[in-house]
């Protein structure tokens, strides 16, 4: 019954295929406002869970405009790839992150993060 408004960044875990192609299981996670991080709120729907999500480093790339899933895909493909051999990330998953409103026509800012291993 408390109204916390939207944050950033809306954070998608995208667990990729083979082919580098997205499975059909996604997780969505919302950041709560730091007033509701030491005691949050309790959820009325069942499927919100509340997690604590650890520090973590994390290889990124940025780019702008409204992202579709074929752009985080595109993205995550070249952060492999500029990545190469050399670097220890998680492969079976990683996060697509979009920081604005949906309402925003310009300047958007998205990205994709492979978690450090």
């Amino acid at each position: 019954g408390i109204g916390m408004g939207m944050t950033a960044p809306v954070s998608i875990t995208a667990f990729p295929a083979e082919d580098g192609s997205l499975q059909q299981k996604v997780k969505v996670s919302l950041r709560l406002p730091s007033q509701f991080q030491a005691n949050p709120p309790c959820p009325s729907d069942e499927s919100i869970k509340i997690e604590e999500r650890q520090g973590m480093t994390i290889y990124s790339t940025q780019f702008g405009g409204y992202a579709k899933e074929e752009d985080y895909v595109n993205y995550a493909a070249k952060l492999k790839s500029a990545l190469g051999n050399e670097a220890a990330y998680r492969k079976d998953f990683y996060f697509c992150n979009g920081y604005d409103p949906p309402m925003k026509p310009y300047g958007r800012r998205n990205e994709v993060w492979f978690v450090k291993e």
